[in-house]
């Protein structure tokens, strides 16, 4: 049995700041939740990824701690932003410039947020959370969550997983 709970993880951009905008940033965040799964760090049962954060319902596997995962997960992809940023976009790197002990660059917020999730309906009521999270006014981004690309809604509608990393939270709850 899986010592850990499925978890709500919310990390967010630095400042708020919009960069994970453009689509290549987006799919560096797919490219490592995948990777996280296929090396059974992790089962990902939903995700949204927003222009200056992101949501995910994942469960940490046996053998492995979240604060590694956690660690990894972001500081992979905040380097990968950053190798983006400083072929193609030095001035927008340049605004995530904070020059402490530990590092000249920061893209992540520290400390991101994980909440347990006990039983099936906080499951699912997170999922509708963040499958209507592109949806809220304040960003506009789809009419309804199956016109979001950056998302699990179409996993949970069809039963296809596009991504290649998903899992149904029905197969643990």
């Amino acid at each position: 049995m899986n010592p850990h709970y499925i978890q709500f993880f919310t990390a967010t951009i630095l400042w708020w700041k919009k960069l994970l905008q453009p689509d290549k940033y987006k799919q560096i965040i797919i490219d490592s939740m995948r990777f996280l799964v296929n090396d059974k760090r992790v089962k990902i049962y939903g995700f949204v990824i927003m222009p200056n954060h992101i949501h995910l319902i994942w469960r940490i596997q046996e053998n492995h701690f979240l604060e590694d995962v956690q660690r990894d997960f972001l500081k992979y992809t905040a380097q990968q932003i950053k190798f983006d940023l400083q072929a193609h976009h030095p001035q927008v790197l340049a605004t995530f410039e904070v020059n402490l002990k530990d590092r000249k660059y920061q893209f992540w917020e520290r400390n991101p947020l994980s909440i347990d999730l006990f039983d099936r309906k906080t499951v699912e009521q997170k999922l509708v959370y963040i499958h209507n999270n592109p949806l809220q006014e304040k960003w506009n981004l789809a009419v309804h969550p199956s016109n979001y690309h950056y998302s699990s809604f179409q996993f949970y509608e069809t039963l296809v997983d596009d991504f290649g990393f998903l899992t149904h939270y029905r197969e643990d709850y």
